[in-house]
């Protein structure tokens, strides 16, 4: 398998394209939906809500964490996690900027 080679793109295309990452898997995107919905933390009754195994819950938790846009606190033995508004208002920012820019008015095609 070939090497990703992100160190040749700049520090703004990786960024964008972790964030777009994020939205390609539809059980990120549900889980995301859901933490906005009851626009509070939630301790571990995600598996029943999405309907995955928790290990692969854990993994899509993982992964978002990772990319910024959830935070999860220890609380006795379970992770509270909840969006993380700093960072999300970040990638909104980003993408909007991004997927926004002007199509060349000529017909290319």
């Amino acid at each position: 398998m070939g090497l990703a080679k992100t160190e040749m793109f700049t520090d703004l295309q990786n960024e964008i394209a972790l964030f777009a990452k994020v939205f390609g898997h539809p059980a990120r995107v549900a889980i995301l939906q859901h933490l906005f919905k009851i626009n509070n933390c939630i301790c571990g009754d995600l598996v029943n809500e999405i309907g995955l195994a928790q290990p692969t819950i854990s993994q899509h938790l993982k992964e978002l964490k990772h990319l910024g846009l959830i935070k999860g606190n220890v609380e006795g033995t379970s992770v509270c996690y909840c969006i993380d508004t700093v960072n999300w208002t970040k990638m909104k920012e980003v993408m909007s900027q991004f997927l926004n820019q002007d199509l060349n008015k000529s017909e290319c095609c």
